[in-house]
């Protein structure tokens, strides 16, 4: 008798349901595969999974059917005709042998990736109104399924922990995307199918965990990095080699110090103070410099060994490191990694030696506290016989030159490494027919605001050439944040909007959803996520259904000079150009070609357009509007929506 499997679930692995009097040696089917799963309609439907090598294949779901064959591996993979939006069907496969897996309650309809940083993980119990938002929020037709957080130095087929597809419900909701949900809550008022929401996000993470290496190598310059993250999942003490001398020479090229003077090396120089390890975090100090400090710091110790302890193989402890943190020993570095629990690094055989040895630990912090906040006796060498020295002694600490204080992270940290958040968690979607992708990402990559567009442009089409070449992307644009402005300055928050707004721009196939008047000052995560949702779905209905509604509110299309002025034409305004709570908008500037030549202008609406007047207007070569780190934005339309930020050059 055949074995019908019940699909596995998420922690209940153990009792999947069983129509048969036999088990099926593992599941034919991929884990994305399961009870309650949206495959995407009017697309061809890719399936995969795993069964014996050889082994040939029949999958049924509603009307179509198709055939595959397991290469030598096993891997399998079948195409089935496209589907109209429907459900529920069952998804059978039967391998030749007998064994066979059903999959029940599958609908078809729309299959959207929700991605990026931690305002795409903010679930809904932190959103706005949230009590009512969860009590209301039963929709069978809403499915669910999140990606395991998982960085790897190389991709994965498998998810790192089972996965489930939930309905959504007040008791699935609460720690699901706000973001993506209420995007497809707004999609499903004008077009009601069943939604299939993919949430693979990461705090904190910078945009280059999430491309490939071949998307990487081919943008430049980080060939290097890419090779010593390969060597990780091999070697991790000859990667952290290969790591140390390009981090070294960064280093070097920054600081013009020479080689062995550097602070990791015997005879460092600079300015070395007393650390007062016991306080932990370097803002509880009462060192007025450190009170707020986000950068890199440097600690440096020393322990002196016996003979037979430096024979030995040995692991250094450092405790917990906020955030991330770099290892050296005798000059050699010998671990880096980014935030997590205790750290531990083994050390290269007869690296150590009787007498004096020396430990320095760099220390990177760029949000809240840093440092290295563990007991002191967390930081230990441990020896192969069981024995440890713990490190005691004095701590002295030093500051970095200010153009040295945000050095590159190591390859192989999670949110701030190359390539491995997807190798852990976009991978294993591979091939999967999808609606399209919403985006919400940039905060992390501030510091490289110059870099982002073409970072933005090359990840969109890695994931194209990942999933499918017309895959659309909908991009949220950084929300406000950060003290208000009283004279115009440069901001790499807005260089980062304008980054995304001109890629956007350049790809007929994205739209971006401006949240910039979302933003709260003291809080990265602004709450409504709901009107974020809004003006995604709005974006999406433009590019996807043609909806004749403008994607995302006004937008410019020129500026010029003109007698008395400059003139900065506006499309895509649904009624007139309205300013909000003044007669007339703010947050215009004219900017002549250097930078720090920009001075507020007065804005005068004239129909679709603003006239600037400024003392600098004579000698203006550019406009910019909004562009501060949180900006008051006071031009909308009659639809409620916000010119977005943006510098455009004169005509």
């Amino acid at each position: 008798m055949n074995a019908r499997v019940g699909i596995l679930c998420h922690a209940l692995s153990l009792g999947a349901l069983l129509a048969g009097s036999a088990v099926s040696a593992a599941p034919l089917l991929h884990d994305l595969f399961q009870d309650h799963a949206v495959l995407q309609r009017d697309q061809t439907i890719n399936v995969w999974g795993q069964a014996q090598p050889g082994e040939s294949l029949t999958l049924t779901l509603a009307s179509a059917r198709g055939q595959a064959r397991a290469d030598a591996s096993g891997y399998w993979r079948a195409s089935l005709p496209s589907l109209s939006a429907g459900g529920p069907y069952r998804l059978s496969v039967t391998a030749a042998s007998g064994d066979e897996q059903t999959i029940d309650d599958v609908m078809i309809g729309d299959v959207w990736l929700c991605s990026g940083q931690s305002n795409m993980v903010l679930q809904v119990h932190r959103a706005l109104d949230s009590r009512s938002e969860i009590l209301n929020s039963a929709n069978d037709s809403i499915r669910m399924l999140t990606v395991p957080m998982s960085a790897n130095a190389t991709p994965q087929s498998t998810f790192a922990s089972p996965v489930q597809w939930l309905k959504a419900s007040p008791s699935t909701v609460p720690e699901f995307s706000a973001v993506c949900l209420f995007f497809a809550r707004e999609l499903q008022k004008k077009d009601n199918v069943a939604m299939g929401l993919i949430a693979s996000a990461w705090g904190g993470s910078k945009i280059q965990a999430w491309m490939s290496d071949a998307a990487l190598r081919s943008i430049g310059g980080y060939d290097a990095a890419l090779d010593a993250l390969a060597q990780s999942g091999k070697d991790p003490i000859a990667a952290a080699a290969q790591w140390g001398a390009i981090w070294e020479t960064w280093w070097r090229e920054r600081t013009n110090e020479r080689r062995g003077t550097e602070p990791w090396s015997a005879k460092p120089t600079g300015n070395w103070q007393i650390a007062p390890m016991e306080k932990g975090y370097w803002e509880a100090w009462g060192v007025p410099e450190l009170a707020s400090y986000d950068g890199l710091l440097w600690y440096r110790t020393n322990v002196t060994l016996t003979k037979s302890q430096a024979a030995q193989q040995a692991t250094i402890t450092i405790g917990r490191a906020d955030e991330s943190d770099q290892v050296w020993v005798n000059g050699r570095l010998v671990g880096a990694a980014g935030p997590g629990s205790e750290k531990s690094y083994s050390l290269p055989p007869k690296l150590l030696r009787a007498g004096d040895n020396s430990i320095v630990i760099s220390v990177l912090d760029t949000y809240a506290n840093g440092g290295l906040p563990s007991p002191i006796d967390s930081r230990a060498l441990k020896f192969a016989d069981g024995s440890s020295v713990v490190l005691n002694k004095e701590w002295r600490y030093r500051l970095p030159p200010a153009n040295a204080a945000f050095p590159p992270r190591a390859p192989w940290e999670a949110t701030a490494g190359l390539g491995v958040i997807h190798n852990g968690m976009i991978a294993p979607l591979s091939n999967l027919s999808l609606r399209g992708v919403a985006w919400y990402q940039g905060e992390s990559n501030t510091d490289e605001a110059d870099r982002y567009q073409p970072l933005l442009t090359r990840f969109m089409a890695d994931w194209r050439a990942r999933f499918r070449a017309d895959l659309p992307f909908f991009i949220v644009q950084l929300a406000g944040y950060g003290p208000a402005s009283t004279q115009p300055n440069e901001s790499s928050w807005a260089k980062l909007r304008e980054a995304q707004r001109l890629a956007v721009k350049a790809d007929g196939n994205a739209g971006l959803a401006v949240a910039v008047d979302l933003g709260e000052r003291t809080d990265v995560h602004p709450a409504n996520k709901q009107e974020v949702a809004r003006r995604l779905a709005r974006a999406a209905r433009h590019v996807l259904y043609n909806d004749a509604a403008s994607a995302s509110g006004p937008v410019p299309a020129s500026a010029r000079r003109e007698a008395g002025g400059i003139s900065v034409e506006f499309t895509d305004v649904t009624g007139q150009l309205v300013a909000y709570s003044a007669a007339r908008p703010i947050g215009f500037e004219t900017c002549a070609a250097d930078m720090n030549t920009c001075q507020y202008a007065e804005a005068t609406i004239q129909g679709s357009r603003v006239v600037l007047k400024s003392a600098n207007a004579n000698i203006a070569t550019r406009v910019r509007y909004c562009w501060a780190d949180s900006p008051v934005c006071t031009l909308y339309d009659e639809a409620r929506l916000p010119a977005g930020p943006f510098q455009i050059e004169l005509q």
